[in-house]
């Protein structure tokens, strides 16, 4: 060997060279990092120990237009664990399962299943003084996290239009799916220090505020929402209906002042939740409108300057044959006017009409005043609906149309159609939140015709014979329409024998109206089905109460006697 050393020098110097460039470079690693790049080591300290816990950020405030609170956050603490580090704690299991109110032998068998799971949810949303007293069990691999859950304190009277988030707080339904990003917020970060295990050592500190939700004031007012709720619950069950809705408008503003629908269901305590509950009808639900529509018919007769309020039609004998379809009235008829054809609720007439005119004006007029179109609110699943169009309309489609069948709409937009009325021709977008400012409303019908056909609606609910008698308000003018229409079946062509919705659609006070309404029953089963005597008194004892909560002035007042009293000799009375 060291033969070989002396026999090639070069090859021993170059070994120790390499050595020695290697010990350099390990010594001088060492120096760098201890004095030049002393991050790289900390990060990698920071990687193994700090950890970055989400802060929840606050949801926003859900109120009405008055600043009610309908949706609120409240504190909550939900439990979850170490699978791996439960094992440990074996004697405690049958304690924290009573604590969570759990059957102990489910849920052992539950954790033995997962032995090798580092995380698991336990239980969420309880509350901070329910999560801390478990927390203070001191369970191996038990701990808390801090969350907020959704909280609505009108519960099922406003269910439909708020909605309700899940679990995760996140929107689901409602105002509050349409607004999530809105109402979310930003979560925050809070840095600490864990062991190898995993247990808190140290909360440094707060790494990135969480910034609250921004609040929301939806245009619905509290007080007309239940006064709504109430009278349209108790018509459902009065008449055995199926369901039901009910929609109220600012006429001036767009703004919807109350939207409740049965059944309903509540956002508080959804367990037993069945599908059909949580459907906000007045917007998904689309229905043929029936008569409602003939004061469209009218004004779009108007329009042409061929008709006037006082021109007369011959509707005898009640019946009116066309092709293989024969259109017929309740009465049998005879020589009506307008507003009387509106009052009689005569199909005859107001085909008469729209033969004349042609369907392209009345199809003109529906399609301004927003039927059959998209409303603009952005409410999830709203449906639009189908106002057809025909490049040659026969005179079954002209009638049809003129009277209420071949189209579907909802309830919203039947309630904008009669605030466009209301408003003198104007329709101004709707709202489903409270606006600081009118819109600009669109002219879509003449102002004169606008007020002439409201003036008609008055006749059918305040002249004698007119149909909708049960949706007097005292004090005030009021006019409006009832309707009642057969139901569509589904899947198949036709009608379901016995089976029809009911509806009342009108405005109030007439002088100036502010308000219009729609309420639709559907199927009522006991009592009777017509429009203007199932649903007219639930319009009528609601806007009775809106228009003085409102404190909107009455119209109608009877004019006040003045008692002269008769003086007596003496001067004395």
């Amino acid at each position: 060997m060291g033969l070989e050393g002396a026999l090639y020098p070069w090859r021993f110097r170059l070994v120790l060279a390499a050595l020695a460039l290697m010990v350099g470079a390990i010594v001088w690693r060492i120096v760098d990092l201890q004095v030049f790049d002393q991050s790289f080591l900390q990060a990698h300290g920071d990687a193994r120990s700090v950890r970055h816990i989400p802060i929840p950020a606050h949801r926003g405030l859900i109120t009405d237009r008055n600043g009610e609170p309908l949706a609120v956050s409240t504190p909550v603490t939900t439990i979850w664990a170490n699978g791996k580090e439960l094992q440990n704690g074996r004697d405690k299991w049958a304690g924290l399962a009573a604590a969570l109110g759990q059957d102990s032998k489910s849920f052992s068998a539950r954790l033995e299943a997962s032995a090798n799971r580092e995380f698991m949810y336990l239980v969420r949303g309880l509350t901070p003084e329910k999560g801390q007293s478990i927390l203070d069990l001191k369970v191996p691999g038990v701990y808390g996290i801090e969350e907020f859950r959704r909280f609505y304190p009108a519960g099922e009277v406003t269910a439909h239009v708020v909605g309700f988030t899940d679990i995760d707080d996140r929107g689901r339904e409602g105002m509050e799916l349409a607004f999530d990003e809105w109402l979310a917020g930003v979560p925050g970060k809070r840095q600490v220090l864990k062991d190898r295990r995993g247990r808190l050592i140290k909360d440094v500190q707060v790494s990135q505020n969480a910034k609250a939700g921004k609040a929301l004031a939806l245009s619905i007012d509290l007080r007309l929402q239940y006064l709504a709720h109430r009278e349209l619950r108790n018509a459902v069950t009065e008449f055995g209906a199926k369901a039901g809705s009910l929609v109220m408008l600012d006429v001036k503003t767009g703004e919807v002042l109350a939207m409740v629908n049965q059944p309903t269901y509540n956002p508080n305590n959804r367990r037993n939740l069945q599908p059909a509950a949580m459907r906000n009808r007045a917007m998904i639900d689309v229905f043929e409108p029936g008569s409602t529509v003939k004061p469209f018919s009218i004004a779009a007769a108007l329009g042409t300057g061929r008709w006037k309020p006082e021109m007369t039609v011959d509707t005898y004998p009640g019946s009116l044959k066309i092709g293989r379809y024969t259109i017929r009235d309740v009465s049998r008829g005879g020589v009506l006017n307008l507003t009387q054809i509106l009052m009689k609720s005569s199909n005859v007439g107001i085909s008469k009409v729209a033969f004349d005119i042609g369907a392209d004006p009345i199809y003109a007029v529906m399609q301004q005043v927003g039927l059959g179109q998209d409303t603009g609110l952005g409410f999830p699943g709203e449906r639009v609906g189908n106002l057809p169009n025909y490049r040659v309309w026969k005179q079954a489609e002209t009638a049809t149309l003129a009277y209420g069948y071949g189209l579907s709409v909802t309830a919203v937009q039947l309630a904008h159609a009669y605030s466009v009325l209301a408003n003198d021709g104007q329709n101004v977008p709707l709202s489903m939140v409270r606006l600081d400012r009118t819109p600009d409303p669109t002219q879509v019908i003449d102002g004169e015709i606008a007020k002439t056909v409201v003036g008609m609606l008055q006749a059918v609910v305040e002249e004698p014979g007119g149909g909708g008698a049960r949706a007097k308000v005292p004090g005030y003018h009021v006019g409006g329409k009832s309707g009642t229409a057969r139901k569509a079946a589904t899947g198949t062509k036709g009608y379901v024998d016995k089976a029809y919705r009911s509806f009342f659609a009108g405005v109030a006070p007439v002088d100036n109206p502010r308000i219009a309404a729609v309420v639709m029953i559907d199927e009522p089963s006991e009592g009777g089905y017509y429009g203007g005597l199932v649903a007219a008194p639930v319009f009528g004892k609601v806007m009775a109460g809106a228009l003085r909560l409102m404190n909107i002035a009455p119209d109608n007042l009877p004019e006040q006697q003045t008692a002269t009293a008769t003086p007596v000799k003496g001067g004395r009375i």
